[in-house]
């Protein structure tokens, strides 16, 4: 009969059988330097939860990961600039739950931005990782945002009322809440797919916003 296993052998087999049914169907992964997930259960620990790298998706020193879907056009968005933005979110670490979908009615008398998010780019209303990846894109593109937990929403703010995007509904912001505040080994990677509406910039103290100046 084999000796048993040590305790840390035994417990890197255990999250070795249990974690990969926590993730969602992605492109695999690529090779790399193996960087750990953060997860309160484990934390001072030398094992968990490997951080998955997308081989199509492009890496930034910071650690965020994007995939344009669309370029999109015109000039990228500065520090003061206005960004008005349609959003989705999804808790791709924890079986890929939608938080935030797009708004579904486009054109005609609903052409507005009511339900679009808008913010100054550079004041930290958003999570640092989509200020990051909009300062590349141009009005109308697309981007795909993977979001590590260190550069998603601060747990100082649970109401998202500092930190955006905060979800539009309550059964959003619940599901988003749920994987945030988990104290045990649930992966809080996030995936944020952003559209870049509309750049508005700062003339004389107002926001231009094609021929139309609102203050």
């Amino acid at each position: 009969t084999p000796p048993p296993l040590p305790r840390r052998d035994a417990l890197r087999t255990l999250l070795a059988l249990a974690l990969p049914s926590l993730l969602p169907a992605l492109p695999a992964a690529a090779e790399g330097p193996a960087v750990f997930e953060t997860a309160p259960a484990l934390t001072g620990k030398d094992y968990g939860k490997i951080r998955t790298t997308y081989p199509d998706f492009t890496s930034t020193p910071s650690g965020i990961q994007y995939k344009d879907r669309r370029t999109g056009s015109g000039p990228s968005p500065e520090t003061g600039d206005r960004c008005v933005i349609d959003w989705e979110g999804y808790t791709v670490g924890y079986y890929g739950r939608p938080f935030q979908l797009k708004n579904k009615v486009k054109g005609g008398a609903f052409a507005d931005d009511i339900d679009l998010t808008r913010f100054v780019l550079g004041r930290g209303e958003m999570v640092p990782a989509l200020e990051e990846a909009l300062r590349g894109m141009k009005p109308g593109g697309i981007r795909q945002v993977i979001v590590p937990p260190e550069l998603g929403y601060p747990e100082s703010d649970p109401g998202h009322k500092k930190v955006g995007p905060k979800p539009k509904t309550f059964s959003g912001q619940r599901a988003l809440n749920f994987v945030l505040e988990n104290k045990g080994l649930i992966d809080k990677t996030l995936l944020i797919n952003v559209t870049l509406v509309r750049v508005d910039k700062m003339v004389d103290g107002a926001f231009v916003i094609g021929k139309k100046i609102q203050e």
